[in-house]
């Protein structure tokens, strides 16, 4: 339901030994940034989904074949993704670090602070289903485990992801429902439909209203997140990314095997009732992290590609300032269907509801490109960076005249 960002200052030393961003991170974190806007602008549209039912008001075929493709392919897929990046990335940082002979640990704490300050900020004003502070209190454990191994951390992800799946499965096996009356599910969905319809006091109070059911949601979310922490972390260790070429005959295989067993467990998942059917959320638990694993693969290597390399320059401006875009997305959706601004929650059909998603983007792309040609980092990626560094770095791309 709810989607992480990724720490956008990460940098690489080029061979010139000036600091550039590694491209294909940035261009692949900004692919992540628009599956996590067609999954998660579904909550800004309707009440409902937050009560695990669906719309009663959208349920043609097309409406339903819509929302039926966005879980198969996207759900839980898309945050997944962005998990794996923020791990990777945290093994640049600790080079960066390394290099310049400072202490990485009071610093990524105070960027955790940060983090969880915007997530608190972000969930009551403008999305409940924020995930930015589980990453901040997820992120503590991967500082402390920035001493593994890559060996290390590839176990404790697998068995994160294997221990979730057992408990839900063994949830499922009891017959343990997480819609138990869905007559006052979809009454509950109308009354949060309504409460978004209003004004600013009403979404506030309906996102803190929404609050503890998140945290329940988070139980399964945050140990996959931190799964995918350590999956990046390894794959950082092993500089996975940074000789694509030479890595190939593995993110091939990584597509052989991900996409098969990931699409068929998008199918069951899906078809089970998504999020709000225990078995089908299992079988999402343990093949969605190879479906996302065969995403990145497949891009990573497009990237390499001339075409590739064109798309990339493109996007990689927006994963630049991953973080700005990410709350931007929810800003610019609260003023499209709530109260606030055209109030159109409830009334816009599920195909529509992703056109939207797909033209907020495009903007988002556009002027992440306008803003990176002329600063150094996103709005929100300097107001953290200087709180983690405790000064006021500079924005500006160029030094003044």
């Amino acid at each position: 339901m709810s989607h992480s960002i990724e720490d956008p200052l990460v940098r690489n030393r080029a061979s010139s030994g000036t600091l550039s961003r590694i491209v294909d991170i940035d261009a692949l974190r900004a692919v992540a940034l628009l599956l996590i806007l067609v999954v998660n602008i579904a909550y800004f549209a309707s009440g409902y989904p937050f009560h695990l039912v669906a719309d009663p008001a959208h349920d043609s075929w097309v409406d339903q074949a819509v929302q039926w493709l966005v879980e198969m392919l996207f759900t839980m897929k898309a945050y997944l993704l962005f998990s794996f990046l923020f791990g990777y990335s945290f093994t640049l940082q600790l080079d960066s670090a390394a290099r310049r002979g400072v202490d990485l640990v009071p610093r990524f704490r105070r960027r955790l602070a940060g983090l969880f300050v915007l997530g608190i900020l972000h969930a009551v004003l403008l999305f409940q289903g924020d995930i930015l502070t589980t990453y901040a209190l997820l992120g503590l454990v991967l500082l402390a485990m920035r001493r593994a191994s890559a060996e290390t951390a590839l176990r404790a992800a697998v068995l994160l992801t294997a221990g979730i799946g057992f408990i839900l499965a063994l949830a499922a096996t009891s017959g343990a429902q997480l819609v138990t009356d869905p007559a006052a599910a979809l009454a509950a969905g109308q009354r949060s439909t309504e409460a978004l319809q209003g004004g600013i006091g009403s979404v506030i109070t309906e996102h803190v209203r929404q609050l503890p059911a998140m945290f329940g949601t988070l139980l399964v979310q945050g140990p996959l997140a931190l799964s995918a922490f350590f999956f990046g972390y390894a794959a950082g260790r092993r500089r996975l990314l940074t000789d694509i070429a030479g890595n190939r005959p593995l993110l091939r295989r990584v597509q052989r095997l991900g996409y098969p067993i990931g699409l068929a467990g998008g199918v069951i998942f899906a078809s089970g009732g998504g999020s709000a059917n225990l078995t089908g959320l299992t079988v999402g638990v343990l093949t969605a992290p190879l479906l996302a694993a065969a995403y990145a693969a497949t891009l990573l290597q497009f990237f390499q590609t001339d075409r590739g390399r064109r798309v990339a320059a493109v996007l990689a401006p927006a994963g630049r300032m991953s973080l700005s875009n990410y709350l931007g997305q929810s800003l610019l959706c609260v003023l499209v269907f709530t109260g606030i601004g055209l109030g159109l929650a409830g009334t816009v059909a599920p195909p529509v509801v992703v056109l939207i998603a797909v033209a907020i983007y495009s903007v988002q792309v556009a002027a992440s490109a306008a803003w990176m040609a002329r600063f150094r980092y996103g709005p929100t990626e300097w107001l953290l960076r200087a709180w983690t560094e405790q000064r006021w770095p500079r924005l500006r791309a160029t030094d003044p005249a």
